[in-house]
């Protein structure tokens, strides 16, 4: 017995971890499509006339063994890999692909879909219905439906190519940064490091049987060095080595994967009828063309660039004051540091011990339950994937609602970052509201044995944003998975996330948890105020570098024929050029580790941040007209988060504001104009 293929014996059917073996994944993958093309065959050998409910509604609710695998898989992946596993996917990968293009090119059944779709106006089709009908035809016709079977073909190897080399980019990020560590003997090269994290540097050296302190290119390792080490040359040492991931020539080099995988991508967008992949992927957003994306970042970026010169000027004079002539980018989150404490007398480190990491994670859980009802309550009998790893029952009003995984520190197997996903979609089906499991995935330090895990100000904001997608797809209430929670325009995905980290800087709300771990003596006033005056600290640069990023990922997927006569760290500088504040290294580039493109899901959509500040910042600023916990406004944001992608999302933003959002509220919070 295959345990993936049978019907889960655990509470809630959650994933049996403690059960899965490796070896059960690649034939569970093959039986699981094989029932699942069973299903689409009985959809199209019906021999009743197509309707909603025996095609569109049907083909809703159809593969629900297979994607809970595929979740398993693809998140463990992503969490907890191994070379087995990474070895898996490279053959699962190009299987499920293969699949998935049998299915989008069945033509018998998209010719029943386009019957249904034909005929939609004699159906009675509430909202949800409607949208449902409308993206799976428009899914199929988006995935080579209309092609003749030689081009269906060609797009077929196209997406298998994609699959595979998106994986590969990933496994070498992953290991590329694995394969790095500095080693430090003397303690005085360590100097302006706090105590704490020279403790969690000495833990890596053990761990390593080596003497003396590490440093990794693991972000809680990594960050600290930057912003605190005295050592000039060791910063230079350690971005260099950080710039350079996958782009070193060596053997996890993603170059030339970057060029592979444009050319797929233009090919497919040319084979459907784009004239490139931005413009595939952005009709199916709020913001449309790439064009509206470029004029939505360079009015930003016009607005901005003034506030982040005088930014980094100011820094320019802090390192000219110890003697540096030309700042560069590795001095950057260094001199930030040093403004930060003068102006606002304020440092993470000062901070930290008021934000353990269960105290700010028990103010999420209580803001959740404030704001929508939600109550949390650790389970120890759900299966989990690693021992770090913490598994809640949610309940809203005494009724199960949902599972909530949580998976805070960094493992050789864990790539970087932080993210939200879910392990089962929600779906109302025969009567029955399946509810969502749902897991956020994060990188903060580890306890030590004398120290719980202390957060820094920016990971305490980082948790709440990956909440603020865990409460998205918690409180998902649609009948068809795969309109459910997060399942939106990808351009309104980040709203709830961004729009949550708000609260983090309310004076009336820090007060209720930011408290010493030690003492349990609230933070002070005067630091809570210079917190909330400090929000918008470096936010000029911020703002460059998230419009740099979108950009580049912009120019990536409308002018990939230019990189034939260029490399990709010439095409990476001139199209960030508008937005770069400090010199270009020639011996670094972040294109190798653009994950968020290369293998994530925001190829042509890392604008998608900035367009959702806009969202946050207007939604946030209703809340703050109306009082931060009123409820009334609360049980209106609860309806548009409820609601998943069954309407279009201004539709929804309306109905929650009143209006559509404006870019003045973004311009007013972040620069006072």
């Amino acid at each position: 017995m295959n345990i993936l293929t049978e019907k889960f014996n655990t509470p809630y059917h959650s994933a049996p971890f403690n059960s899965i073996k490796n070896e059960d994944y690649l034939p569970a993958f093959r039986e699981l499509i094989r029932k699942s093309e069973e299903e689409i065959d009985r959809i199209v050998s019906n021999p009743e006339a197509p309707s909603f409910e025996n095609v569109i509604e049907a083909l809703a609710y159809s593969g629900e063994q297979l994607d809970t695998a595929s979740h398993i898989f693809f998140n463990l992946n992503s969490a907890e890999t191994s070379d087995e596993l990474q070895q898996l996917a490279q053959e699962i990968s190009p299987i499920l692909t293969e699949y998935s293009s049998r299915i989008s090119q069945n033509e018998a059944l998209f010719d029943k879909i386009k019957k249904v779709y034909d005929d939609r106006e004699i159906y009675p089709l509430n909202d949800e219905k409607n949208m449902l009908l409308e993206e799976t035809y428009k899914g199929f016709v988006r995935s080579g439906a209309l092609l003749n079977e030689k081009d269906k073909e060609q797009l077929k190897q196209i997406n298998m190519d994609l699959s595979l080399k998106s994986l590969q980019f990933g496994q070498n990020v992953l290991a590329s940064t694995n394969a790095y560590y500095k080693q430090v003997t003397r303690k005085e090269d360590l100097a302006g490091i706090p105590d704490a994290i020279l403790e969690q540097y000495a833990e890596e050296a053990k761990e390593r049987g080596l003497e003396g302190w590490v440093i990794t290119l693991q972000y809680p390792s990594y960050i600290p060095l930057m912003t605190y080490a005295e050592n000039r040359e060791l910063r230079r040492e350690l971005a260099l080595a950080n710039g350079k991931k996958s782009f070193d020539g060596g053997e996890f080099d993603n170059q030339g994967l970057i060029k592979e995988l444009l050319q797929l991508k233009q090919k497919k967008a040319e084979l459907l009828g784009y004239k490139n992949y931005a413009e595939y992927v952005l009709e199916e957003r709020m913001a449309k063309s790439p064009d509206s994306v470029l004029n939505f970042l360079n009015e930003l970026l016009t607005k901005a660039r003034p506030y982040a010169e005088q930014e980094i000027k100011e820094l320019e004079n802090l390192a000219q004051a110890d003697g540096i002539e030309a700042i560069q980018s590795y001095d950057h989150a260094y001199y930030a540091e040093k403004l930060r404490k003068q102006r606002f007398d304020l440092n993470d480190e000062e901070l930290k011990p008021y934000f353990p990491l269960e105290q700010v994670q028990e103010a999420v859980f209580r803001l959740s339950e404030r704001l929508f009802g939600l109550t949390f309550t650790e389970r120890t009998d759900i299966p989990k994937y690693h021992e770090d790893v913490k598994t809640y029952e949610v309940q809203e009003n005494g009724v199960y609602k949902a599972l909530l995984y949580v998976d805070y520190f960094p493992r050789k197997g864990k790539r970087a970052g932080a993210w939200m996903t879910s392990y089962k979609n929600q779906y109302r089906k025969n009567g029955e509201n399946s509810r969502p499991h749902i897991s956020i995935v994060c990188n903060f330090t580890k306890p030590t044995k004398d120290t719980p895990s202390l957060l820094t100000f920016q990971e305490v904001t980082t948790l709440f944003h990956e909440f603020g997608h865990a409460l998205h797809g918690m409180l998902a209430d649609t009948q068809y998975p795969n309109l459910s929670g997060t399942s939106v325009k990808w351009d309104f995905v980040e709203l709830p996330s961004q729009f949550l980290e708000n609260f983090c800087y309310e004076p009336e709300f820090l007060k209720t948890f930011a408290r010493h771990y030690q003492t349990g003596s609230v933070l002070p006033d005067d630091k809570i105020k210079k917190i909330e005056q400090s929000k918008n600290f470096m936010e000029g640069y911020q703002t460059l570098r998230q419009i740099g990023f979108g950009m580049l990922d912009m120019n990536y997927h409308t002018r990939p024929k230019e990189l034939e006569n260029k490399s990709v760290k010439e095409f990476e500088d001139e199209y960030t050029q508008a937005t770069q504040l400090y010199p270009s290294n020639p011996d670094t580039a972040m294109s190798p580790s653009f994950s968020h493109i290369f293998q994530g899901g925001y190829s042509a959509g890392y604008y998608s941040y900035k367009w959702a500040e806009v969202l946050d910042a207007d939604a946030f600023q209703y809340f703050k007209e109306n009082g931060i916990f009123n409820p009334e406004v609360a049980a209106r944001y609860k309806i548009l988060l409820s609601s998943g992608g069954t309407k279009d999302p201004m539709e929804l933003y309306k109905a929650f504001r009143g209006s559509e959002p404006k870019v003045e509220s973004l311009l007013k919070r972040a620069f006072g104009s």
